[in-house]
C-alpha cells in the first residue's frame, strides 16, 4: 500500500485524556479513534493487526479441536432467566426492549446461548465431547470505560465453551484450552503467566487467567519467579494422561491473581515470590453442570441413562490483546510490532520523492516486495525524511527499507530492524532476502 493514498492519520501528540502507553500509541499512530466513551472504530491500521491476531486465535483453537460458528450479538432475556443469571448479572449488561416489547439484551458473553443450541441438537453420548468457538464483538456497560482497548465497553472476543460426558473429559478440554492459549500468546510474542483466579459471575471452581505483566496492569499478581523462564509447549494434546501431567507440572509453580493468593502456597515459594501488576489477556473456566443443568440439556449415557454434560468456557480478549501488545512492546519512538501480528512486514522510504531515480528505484523495489508476498507499507509522500522516519518508527513495522541517492550512488539501501535499531546497508536483491526471509 502507497502511503500517499493510505487512510493513516497519525498524530504528533499524545490527546490529554490518555494515560496508559498502549492508549497514548494506539491514538498516535492512527489504529483507533473513539466514538463514544469506551466506544473505538478501528482504523486500517488498527483493523489489520486485530485481523493478525484473529487469525492467530482461530489457528491455535482449531488446532485445539474447536470447532467454529458465529452467535449474533443480540440474546434474548428468556435464555439468561432459563439459567437464573439475568436478574443477577448486573447494571453492566445492556438491555433494551424491541419494537413488540420483548426484552433482549446485547451479549456479555454467551454461555446461556451456546448451551441452547447445544441442547436442542446434542442426543447421546456419541454426540460428545463437543468445543465451540466463535470471535464475536460484546458489550459490556463499564462504569469507567478507560485506558482505551484495555477497558473499553465494547470489544472483540474469542470465547469457546466444552461438553463431555463426564469430569474427566472436561478436565482434559480444559487442559487442552490451557496449552492452546499458552501457545497462542507465545506466537503473539506475549509471555502470558496462567494465575489461578475468581471465577466471579461465570461461575465454577477451576479457573485461570492469563496475564501479562505490565506496570499499567489492571490486576495485582503473585508469582513464582520460574514463570519468567521459557517453557517448552512440547506436549501432544490428545493424550490424556500425558496432558494432565504437563499441565499439573506447569502449575506446579505458585502463580495467582490477588483475589485467590493462597498463603500456604505462597509461603512455598519463599524468596522466590515476585509481585507485579498484569494485564488479563485470557480467562478460562470449569463449572460442571451450571448452565447446563439449569436449561434442562442432557443426553443419552452409554447405558442408556440420561447425563447432564459438564461445560467449560474459554475466552481470549482479542481487541485488548493489540493493547497488551503494545503495553509489552515499545519505545521512546512508538510501537515494535512483533513479526506475527504487525499491520505489514516493511516500511519502505523514499527519501526523496522528488528525485526520479530514487522514485523508480524505490517503485521497482516495492514492485518486488509485492511480488514476493511481503506485506508493505511504501512511504512515497513529498515529506521530509526526519517526518518520514518518526512515522515509520510510531507505527512499529518489523523492517525499515530506506532509499536515498547516496545509497544509490553506492548501489545499497539502508536496512533497519525496529526492534533493536540495528541498521546495516545492503543490496537490493540481499535487503529483498533479508526482509523475506
Amino acid at each position: 500500500m502507497r502511503m500517499s493514498r493510505h487512510f493513516l492519520p497519525v498524530m504528533k501528540e499524545s490527546p490529554a485524556d490518555a494515560q496508559i502507553v498502549s492508549h497514548k500509541l494506539m491514538l498516535r499512530a492512527g489504529l483507533i479513534r473513539q466514538t463514544a466513551a469506551g466506544i473505538y472504530a478501528w482504523l486500517p491500521l488498527g483493523h489489520r493487526v486485530l485481523r493478525k491476531i484473529e487469525q492467530i486465535v482461530r489457528e491455535e483453537q482449531d488446532r485445539a479441536g474447536a470447532i467454529e460458528l458465529l452467535m449474533p450479538t443480540m440474546q434474548s432475556a428468556d435464555l439468561w432467566r432459563e439459567s437464573g443469571r439475568y436478574d443477577a448479572y448486573g447494571p453492566e449488561m445492556l438491555r433494551i426492549k424491541d419494537r413488540h416489547d420483548r426484552e433482549m439484551l446485547f451479549g456479555p458473553t454467551n454461555e446461556e446461548m451456546i448451551t441452547a443450541i447445544f441442547r436442542d441438537s446434542a442426543r447421546s453420548y456419541r454426540d460428545l465431547p463437543r468445543t465451540l468457538y466463535h470471535i464475536q464483538w460484546k458489550f459490556r456497560d463499564e462504569v469507567r470505560p478507560r485506558f482505551g482497548v484495555m477497558r473499553g465497553r465494547e470489544f472483540l472476543m474469542k470465547d469457546a465453551y466444552s461438553f463431555d460426558l463426564d469430569a474427566e473429559g472436561a478436565r482434559q478440554s480444559y487442559n487442552q484450552m490451557f496449552v492452546a492459549y499458552l501457545r497462542t500468546f507465545r506466537r503473539m510474542g506475549l509471555s502470558a503467566i496462567p494465575m489461578q483466579a475468581d471465577t466471579g459471575p461465570i461461575g465454577g471452581d477451576l479457573s485461570h487467567e492469563f496475564i501479562v505483566l505490565a506496570p499499567t496492569g489492571e490486576s495485582e499478581v503473585f508469582y513464582h519467579e520460574n514463570w519468567e523462564k521459557d517453557r517448552s509447549l512440547a506436549v501432544d494434546a490428545d493424550d490424556r494422561a500425558a496432558l494432565q501431567a504437563f499441565v499439573g507440572a506447569l502449575t506446579a509453580d505458585y502463580a495467582a491473581t490477588d483475589e485467590k493468593r493462597d498463603l500456604p502456597r505462597e509461603a512455598d515459594a519463599g524468596d522466590k515470590l515476585k509481585q507485579s501488576r498484569g494485564i488479563e489477556v485470557g480467562h478460562i473456566f470449569y463449572f460442571g453442570t451450571k448452565y447446563s443443568k439449569a436449561m434442562g440439556m442432557s443426553v443419552q449415557g452409554p447405558d442408556g441413562q440420561p447425563v447432564i454434560p459438564e461445560m467449560g468456557s474459554y475466552g481470549i480478549g482479542v481487541s485488548r490483546l493489540l493493547g497488551a501488545i503494545i503495553e509489552a512492546s515499545h519505545d521512546d519512538g512508538g510501537i515494535i510490532w512483533p513479526d506475527a501480528v504487525a499491520p505489514y512486514a516493511v516500511g519502505l522510504i523514499n527519501m526523496r520523492a522528488d528525485d526520479a531515480r530514487c522514485a523508480a528505484a524505490a517503485d521497482d523495489l516495492y514492485a518486488k516486495l509485492q511480488a514476493a508476498g511481503v506485506e508493505t507499507l511504501y512511504d512515497d509522500r513529498d515529506e521530509r525524511g526526519g517526518a518520514k522516519f518518526a512515522t515509520m518508527d510510531l507505527i512499529g513495522l518489523p523492517w525499515q527499507i530506506v532509499i536515498g541517492p547516496k545509497g544509490l550512488d553506492k548501489g545499497v539501501v539502508e536496512v533497519k530492524r525496529r526492534a533493536t535499531g540495528e541498521k546495516v546497508e545492503l543490496s537490493v536483491e540481499d535487503a529483498l532476502a533479508r526482509v523475506s526471509g
